[in-house]
């Protein structure tokens, strides 16, 4: 999403620290899901390397932006709830903040893309949110978003481009390292930004000289471009099964990116379809495509990991099963 809309609906934009996301930790721990952290002894002997997953594929909503949406939605006035919240997204953001709109009695109106998946447009409409369909556009996706905001009031929520939302992403990491405190990497996937931001101010916070990693599609390679040629580059027809990573980054979550990332590592189409299918068959889980990418990434990659404890945020497990790609 472009910088058109942030001042007029979100003039509160400013860079999180590592406090905002403990006291997002504090504000939402009785909301969402602590999910677990697992391993797997095969996974580890292919990769040379110990690995954990932190599985958000089992957070509310089956994605991990139910935390940033239920820290957003809790941070806001009375008034501001009497007019609801308001968003564009395709996917796993939509659900969220429809849901904690629901949890926190506040109405959510989204606008998605009339092409956007059939089984995410049903989960949206089951949390109670109001949809309306646009033209697959991002100007379309932005113009029905302004008219929305103006006739309603309602404030905009921005998917990744929040600090709110980026210091709820982080608790994942908080969560992962009070219980395995000696990983020497914490990795997580890369589309807007939102989690691997909030990932890396967590990371650095609690343990300065532990390495964050981003793991990125080699066909939507924005974020690895932005970072390498320290200058914000939009995503060019990025064209990856692994839908969830298709936006550029945003103003904020570029900036605490290049601060605080040390890496971004990535992972060709056919490696991505070969680890989730990994984790399918080795863990018993359920992952989308995105949230292989990481150990796609590892498994290209073996030479930068080998023999580390390895940190790996599972994104998601919001999956069409009637069209998987193996």
């Amino acid at each position: 999403m472009g910088n058109s809309m942030e001042p007029a609906t979100n003039p509160k934009l400013f860079l999180p620290e590592y406090k905002h996301i403990v006291e997002a930790k504090d504000r939402i721990s009785r909301f969402i899901k602590h999910t677990p952290i697992l391993s797997s002894e095969n996974i580890n002997k292919i990769a040379e390397a110990e690995l954990f997953f932190k599985c958000e594929n089992f957070q509310k909503v089956g994605a991990f932006k139910f935390r940033g949406a239920t820290n957003a939605i809790l941070q806001l006035s009375d008034e501001q709830k009497k007019n609801g919240v308001a968003t564009h997204s395709s996917g796993n953001h939509a659900a969220a903040l429809a849901l904690a709109a629901r949890m926190a009695g506040c109405k959510a109106y989204v606008v998605m893309p009339e092409n956007a998946p059939k089984v995410k447009i049903e989960a949206v409409k089951s949390y109670g949110a109001e949809i309306t369909f646009c033209e697959p556009t991002l100007q379309a996706r932005e113009q029905t978003l302004k008219e929305i905001v103006e006739r309603t009031g309602a404030t905009f929520i921005h998917p990744y481009n929040n600090p709110m939302i980026i210091a709820g992403q982080g608790t994942a990491c908080i969560e992962l390292l009070e219980e395995v405190n000696d990983l020497e990497i914490v990795m997580a996937p890369v589309g807007g930004g939102g989690l691997l931001s909030g990932t890396a101010l967590a990371g650095k916070g609690i343990n300065s000289g532990i390495k964050v990693f981003g793991a990125e599609p080699e066909l939507a390679n924005d974020a690895y471009q932005s970072f390498t040629k320290k200058e914000l580059m939009p995503a060019l027809k990025p064209n990856t099964i692994a839908d969830g990573l298709l936006t550029s980054l945003g103003t904020l979550t570029y900036q605490i990116i290049l601060s605080n990332v040390d890496r971004i590592v990535l992972a060709g189409e056919t490696e991505i379809v070969s680890a989730m299918r990994l984790i399918w068959e080795r863990m018993k889980i359920i992952v989308e495509p995105s949230s292989a990418v990481p150990l796609a990434a590892i498994l290209q990659n073996k030479a930068i990991f080998k023999g580390k404890k390895v940190g790996i945020i599972i994104s998601g497990g919001n999956v069409d099963l009637s069209n998987l790609p193996f």
